[in-house]
């Protein structure tokens, strides 16, 4: 027989492990407001397969950085014809877990354009396979990115325009 002090700790470690992870979940269409900005296109989206989940059921957080990454990078590639490489990934939330067969989509937003970077926000969300009707925040991050030349060093993001170049003369 378990102690009524230990059988007390017990349930409440079960309860904590139970509402760990909740994402607050949204109806498609509600009045709730968007945790991306209306009308902005997915970047990228991703069925999440078993061979990336552990043995609970979840993905395992490098393969979402991962999707994250390319999706930032696609949206960086919009305004430079530069070769990026990031360099770094600021606060990276992992608001709540993704499960196998959630639909994943990774929304990407221009934050700043400088000379040599571009600083890109993502947003994931996660349309639960067990529950088509929820679309949950699962991560969001910062991703900087460099435009480089062949030989790696850093480059001005965006090429010169030769006309614009021969105007200021």
């Amino acid at each position: 027989m378990i102690p009524p002090r230990a059988q007390r700790t017990r349930d409440v470690i079960k309860r904590k492990k139970r509402s760990r992870w909740r994402g607050k979940p949204r109806r498609v269409g509600s009045s709730h407001s968007r945790s991306v900005p209306s009308g902005l296109q997915p970047a990228l989206r991703v069925v999440m397969m078993p061979p990336v989940a552990n043995y609970l059921g979840t993905i395992f957080g490098g393969i979402i950085l991962n999707s994250l990454d390319v999706a930032g990078a696609v949206e960086a590639q919009q305004h430079s014809d530069r070769k990026m490489v990031t360099v770094a990934m600021h606060e990276v939330k992992f608001i709540a877990p993704v499960y196998v067969g959630d639909l994943v989509s990774f929304y990407a937003q221009t934050l700043k354009i400088g000379t040599t970077s571009i600083t890109v926000r993502i947003t994931v969300e996660a349309k639960r396979a067990s529950a088509p009707h929820e679309i949950v925040r699962v991560t969001q991050a910062e991703v900087v990115y460099v435009a480089i030349d062949d030989s790696g060093r850093p480059v001005p993001v965006r090429t010169p325009n030769p006309a614009l170049i021969k105007a200021r003369r």
